[in-house]
């Protein structure tokens, strides 16, 4: 701040600059980070990326019931969803450690096209 109260422009624009580039910076590591979630105990998992995209599935031949193919269809189904939103609550509880800080450094509340 100069004398009287009004802030200085240079000193806020340099602040601002620096925290987009934290920003984006964050954002690129979260996009290249992987999470794992899984469900049935391990019979699938999924890996998604920090923001979110799903990168990987894994099903474990012990999930598959070869006397029942339309049941075991239904079961991987819904192992399948499950691993993904583990994933994905994994992968938003990392957004939050990651990008919670520089949030509250731009002011707080809700920035657009960010889930927090």
């Amino acid at each position: 701040m100069i004398p009287g109260g009004q802030p200085n422009m240079q000193q806020l624009l340099q602040q601002a600059q620096k925290m987009q580039q934290d920003l984006a910076a964050a954002q690129q590591e979260l996009a290249e980070t992987p999470v794992e979630g899984s469900a049935g105990g391990g019979l699938v998992k999924a890996t998604v990326t920090g923001s979110g995209e799903l990168q990987g599935l894994v099903i474990d031949p012990k999930a598959i019931d070869t006397d029942s193919a339309e049941e075991t269809a239904e079961t991987i189904a819904d192992l399948v969803l499950a691993a993904v939103r583990d994933a994905n609550a994994s992968a938003q509880q990392l957004q939050q450690q990651k990008l919670g800080p520089l949030a509250q450094g731009l002011g707080g509340g809700g920035i657009p096209g960010l889930p927090f």
